[in-house]
């Protein structure tokens, strides 16, 4: 339970005034965001003692990442304390991570524990938030921190009994993690930090109607196209009711819809429909029963875990580094846009020649302020009415029509060059009259 306190001290439990932490928050998600893309960072935080017994023999790789997810009331938690009992007796090292800033008591003992990082209570008190939005402020708190989680586990990875699993209890409220920001930091984190497999908990007693069922399949097709990482669907409490039915139906679709043809409302028409979307979806999916009550299936989910695993490292890990590579890239190219840009900006204001169209030649501003001396000349007896307002964009000096729009949209850098146009006039008449004299 050490490792707490060291993750603690990142975010005070009274929060400072509500209009800094949120401007703080809002800056604070935004570079955690792009620094998960990149990929994760070190710390220097100390490793504490292991979950569970004596440990068996030290794994040679990396642990797996196993985010827990599911709707309220689905057993999240309870089959994280079945799954932390079940590595206990097996003598397996384990890191436990509770997640969820709003649970009274956790039924397991967890290694970094958010409710040690943030008051939830505190935070819904000094910003008049209800539980949902003090819920999603707390994990948006500790997500800007994350980075010291990994640090912490990363100890724990060198030390002398590193876990092969290391196990994410997530809020009860399934939204708040996967849709918002705080939830795709940790998500990315951990995706390129280490492997990574998605836990989707299904209550098997509510889906044994079709339409609850279908509901329950196209919200894990969501997560598993939005955070694009292996998923393996736990069917929970199988001693209430076994899982037979849910198998049968993801392996026959025929079966599936004529459990749909019983529902006579528009729902049932709308599920076959989508059955058929989610045929493929079915045939790439891993499906386990479990009970976090009596333990039953803890062989299989583990099993099935390995095997997300293994996906992950032939094919996911692959492509997280495929889109970290491009990032990089698309940094690199915006950054080299900027410079240019600076660049030409430092050129117009020395008044320099700059080329603001690749066919034509460069446009030597000298010139351009002369072409509209000898034009307000020619018009100053004309009546102001009719006369449209000067412009130095259209004398001569190789603008058109696109940079008149551009100069019209942004004021404040045109009357930067009228006020240029102006000095470089002066200095002209100055040099002409010393030239006659």
């Amino acid at each position: 339970m050490e490792d707490m306190s060291k993750v603690a001290d990142a975010v005070p439990a009274v929060l400072p005034a509500a209009p800094e932490l949120l401007a703080v928050e809002a800056k604070a998600i935004d570079e955690k965001v792009a620094a998960a893309a990149m990929g994760p960072s070190s710390s220097g935080s100390e490793a504490s003692s292991s979950g569970g017994g004596a440990p068996s023999a030290t794994p040679t790789s990396d642990p797996t990442a196993i985010i827990i997810i599911g709707m309220a009331g689905s057993g999240k938690t309870t089959l994280m304390q079945r799954l932390n009992a079940h590595l206990h007796a097996e003598k397996t090292p384990y890191y436990m991570v509770n997640l969820d800033p709003a649970v009274l008591e956790t039924p397991f003992g967890a290694h970094i524990d958010i409710r040690d990082t943030v008051n939830y209570r505190e935070v819904m008190k000094q910003y008049a938030l209800g539980p949902n939005g003090g819920i999603l402020t707390a994990l948006n708190l500790f997500a800007t921190r994350f980075e010291q989680v990994l640090g912490l586990i990363g100890k724990r990875v060198a030390g002398p009994t590193p876990p092969k699993y290391v196990l994410f209890d997530t809020p009860g409220q399934i939204e708040i993690f996967t849709w918002s920001a705080s939830g795709q930091i940790i998500t990315a984190s951990l995706a390129s930090a280490y492997p990574t497999v998605i836990v989707y908990v299904v209550d098997t007693v509510r889906c044994r109607n079709a339409v609850s069922f279908m509901s329950n399949m196209l919200y894990a097709c969501s997560i598993l196209y939005k955070m694009k990482l292996p998923l393996v669907l736990a069917f929970n409490k199988i001693d209430l009711a076994p899982c037979d039915f849910a198998q049968h139906w993801m392996d026959d679709l025929d079966s599936f819809t004529e459990a749909l043809q019983k529902e006579r409302s528009y729902m049932g028409t709308l599920a076959q429909s989508m059955a058929l979307m989610l045929e493929e979806f079915y045939a790439s999916l891993t499906a386990v029963g479990v009970s976090a009550l009596s333990g039953e299936g803890m062989e299989p989910f583990f099993a099935a875990v390995d095997k997300a695993r293994t996906e992950y490292e032939s094919g996911y890990a692959l492509e997280l580094a495929k889109q970290k590579e491009q990032r990089k890239l698309d940094e690199e190219e915006r950054q080299r846009k900027s410079r240019e840009a600076l660049v030409l900006d430092g050129l117009m204001a020395a008044g320099a020649k700059v080329v603001l169209d690749g066919n034509r030649e460069p446009a030597d501003p000298g010139a351009a302020v002369a072409a509209a001396d000898e034009d307000e000349g020619e018009g100053e007896h004309e009546d102001d009415d009719e006369e449209e307002p000067p412009s130095m964009y259209s004398r001569g000096a190789g603008y058109n029509k696109e940079d008149e729009q551009w100069a019209m949209e942004h004021p404040n850098d045109r009357e930067e060059l009228e006020g240029l146009r102006r000095y470089l006039a002066k200095k002209k008449a100055g040099s002409s009259a010393e030239a006659g004299s």
